[in-house]
């Protein structure tokens, strides 16, 4: 009998471009948790800088029973709002724009249950103001951001059971 690998409860993946304004949201939001990352058990959530090559890293998907996901949303709301989707509400709603992967992110997905385990997928994103080339997020998602990281921290602690 073949004893499988424990796997780990939560990955929080933040995916984006930083070299495009607001479109590295996710990026910057990862980094962030870097930073206070002893506030959480290691042993049960990693925190990735996927950027944006969300198809190239199915197989760590495999390792995992869920993956947050930290990107922009493109719904027509105001910029700086902020998402919490679950995946069948992205599939289901075409005018749900997940970035500029999310075609990636959910093929990714269904490789990962070919190769035999497919998490759930949870999403929190934030409604972009401007994507163009810059370093520097707008000062709408600025203003906005520890709001998504307050709303992702939230997501954390209920996919690990703590809250």
């Amino acid at each position: 009998m073949e004893i499988l690998p424990k796997m780990k409860k939560l990955l929080v993946l933040g995916v984006g471009n930083i070299l495009l304004m607001d479109e590295g949201i996710g990026v910057h939001a990862v980094h962030e948790f870097w930073k206070k990352k002893k506030e959480f058990d290691e042993t049960l959530v990693n925190f990735v800088d996927g950027g944006t090559f969300t198809q190239d890293i199915f197989y760590l998907f495999e390792e995992y029973q869920h993956v947050l996901v930290l990107d922009i949303v493109r719904a027509g709301h105001e910029p700086g709002t902020i998402y919490s989707l679950d995946e069948d509400e992205l599939v289901r709603n075409k005018k749900q724009m997940l970035s500029l992967h999310d075609i990636d992110l959910l093929d990714s997905l269904d490789m990962a249950r070919l190769r035999g385990h497919r998490p759930t997928l949870k999403i929190v994103g934030i409604e972009p103001e401007k994507i163009d080339w810059g370093t520097q997020m707008t000062p709408a998602l600025v203003k906005a951001f520890p709001a998504f990281m307050k709303v992702a921290e939230q997501h954390i602690k209920k996919l690990l059971n703590k809250i």
